[in-house]
């Protein structure tokens, strides 16, 4: 009988099924990675193109100018990829790829679990914890039958 359990396989939901559906759900964690470097990529390339303002001042002061200018209008404030930003690039990347890939996981999961994420790992979990180890409760509020 289904309680209602969020971590419990819902009646009738194979094992072929929570399988597929961890490995979909594993496949969104990567992207999930994935669009973190993105951001990294995105902060990192502004936190440089904007140390390229000291890098003018500094050649400047050293006394080389034609330098200086070289590095403000060819570098400073240049695209990273023909016509993009890298804000655009993260903002291509989440409406192109990131966000379909996380509706299609979510509606999957609807649909073949009942809504249940994390079936897999809560068995997992279930078949590898020691019983009646204190460090190896069922659930965060304690031990469950």
């Amino acid at each position: 009988m289904d309680d209602g359990d969020p971590e419990r396989r819902p009646e009738g939901v194979s094992d072929a099924t929570v399988e597929a559906l961890g490995s979909l759900s594993k496949s969104l964690e990567t992207t999930e990675c994935a669009r973190g470097h993105l951001f990294a990529f995105h902060q990192h390339t502004g936190a440089a193109d904007f140390e390229l303002d000291r890098a003018v001042e500094l050649l400047r002061a050293a006394g080389h100018p034609e330098w200086a200018e070289r590095v403000r209008t060819e570098i400073l404030g240049r695209n990273v990829i023909p016509g993009h930003w890298t804000f655009q690039i993260v903002d291509a990347y989440d409406r192109t790829y990131y966000q379909p890939f996380r509706d299609l996981e979510r509606e999957a999961v609807e649909r073949l679990a009942e809504g249940r994420r994390h079936l897999y790992e809560a068995e997992l979990k279930e078949a590898r914890r020691t019983r009646n180890h204190p460090d190896h409760t069922s659930r965060p509020d304690g031990p469950r039958p």
